[in-house]
């Protein structure tokens, strides 16, 4: 731990998520090119790496690239945090940051501080203390315009941006200071039921695409995704996340029914196969016409207990002076599975109790920061460049 304090004492660290909270950076309509997200990397993040001598750089999604050490050769290390938050919604003042006296010690407050920037504030203080302890190894740290999305296009583009692909990466989110050693991956699949309007006086008239429905949510309830099991994730999961009938009209029988279903996917599982199967227990529904096509697809990810990252990760531990984390599975997920299938060891890992996230209430003990903070510093320095 004194590596870390005497590289980037605790006020310091507790100042830095302060202001990244104070800074508003909601998921809104836009998205990752919303202009509050935007400007809360422009204005708030970029300018203080800057000060930190990290210059860095932005990809044309906006996401932010900072490097340290050799800017080529030996693939890096990577630090990979996330700008967009969870809406404010009811939660009083979300971005005062305030400091707060608690029974278990000094508590950070303000949206976000348990899910992505008291993560992104830890990676920040361990990239800039490594970057002053070992000046000498590359390593990278990158802002996501994501978040909340669910979605692999940010650090598509970010992977796209770089030179070559990163050794190691932290997945810096929330996750009460476990390390995910794999996380299910998500399939949206889309499913649009087609009837014929008519008047509601004489329902026989049409066909009712809600009745219809009804028959793809009985079907697809009962559908068997295999017995296929993961010693830590479990079984897959379908489950409806969202259904609108259209026209939006009074005294309409409804023509179309669009259902939403969230496919959850193990590691080794094909999303195309996913998709067929749903597709094919939708067949032969009369007299309806429905239609099944793939959303958004997040992977699912794996990483072995005694590999390259586990290995960095006990050293760095070690090291520093800290418990090596609990290690867990998470049936969410974000971009480590991604950059698994590019070749690089990642993991989710990172201050913040799940159970904080989108509350009223959202807090982060200040201990379980600096831990997060000296946690990244250990595996920065212990993993060194990584393997070329």
């Amino acid at each position: 731990m004194r590596e870390l304090l005497e590289a980037f004492p605790q006020s310091a660290l507790v100042e830095l998520a302060r202001t990244l909270v104070r800074v508003p950076s909601e998921q809104g309509p836009l998205f990752e090119s919303d202009p509050a997200i935007q400007s809360f990397i422009g204005d708030c993040v970029m300018p203080m790496l800057a000060a930190f001598g990290h210059a860095g750089w932005r990809d044309a999604m906006g996401n932010a690239i900072f490097e340290s050490g050799p800017a080529h050769g030996a693939r890096p290390v990577m630090l990979m945090g996330y700008a967009m938050t969870h809406p404010a919604n009811a939660m009083p003042s979300p971005f005062a940051a305030e400091l707060l006296d608690t029974p278990g010690g000094p508590a950070l407050r303000g949206r976000g501080i348990a899910e992505q920037k008291g993560s992104l504030a830890a990676a920040i203080a361990a990239f800039v203390a490594a970057s002053r302890i070992d000046p000498g190894t590359r390593r990278m740290l990158v802002l996501s315009t994501a978040g909340e999305t669910g979605s692999h296009v940010a650090a598509e583009c970010i992977l796209s941006a770089i030179d070559v692909v990163p050794a190691l990466c932290v997945v810096a989110i929330g996750t009460g200071g476990r390390l995910s050693l794999a996380n299910k991956g998500r399939l949206d699949v889309h499913v649009e039921v087609r009837g014929r309007s008519s008047h509601s006086s004489t329902p026989w008239a049409g066909v009712d695409a809600i009745a219809g429905a009804r028959v793809v949510m009985d079907r697809l309830a009962a559908l068997d995704l295999g017995p296929k099991r993961h010693p830590l994730l479990g079984a897959a999961t379908l489950s409806a996340t969202g259904i609108r009938s259209f026209p939006e009209a009074t005294h309409t029988i409804q023509d179309q029914v669009r259902l939403t279903y969230d496919r959850r996917l193990l590691p080794g599982d094909d999303a195309d196969e996913a998709l067929r199967q749903v597709a094919a227990a939708l067949q032969g529904i009369e007299p309806w016409q429905v239609e099944v096509r793939a959303g958004v697809l997040q992977y699912p990810a794996e990483m072995h207990a005694d590999g390259a990252f586990m290995r960095a990760m006990r050293a760095g531990c070690a090291r520093i002076g800290v418990a090596e984390p609990e290690v867990f599975a998470s049936h969410g997920c974000v971009d480590a599975g991604l950059l698994q299938r590019r070749g690089c060891e990642a993991a989710m890992w990172g201050p913040g109790d799940q159970a904080m996230w989108h509350t009223a209430d959202e807090q982060l003990p200040v201990q379980a920061l600096v831990h997060g903070a000296a946690g990244y510093l250990g595996l920065l320095l212990a993993a060194g460049s990584g393997p070329a």
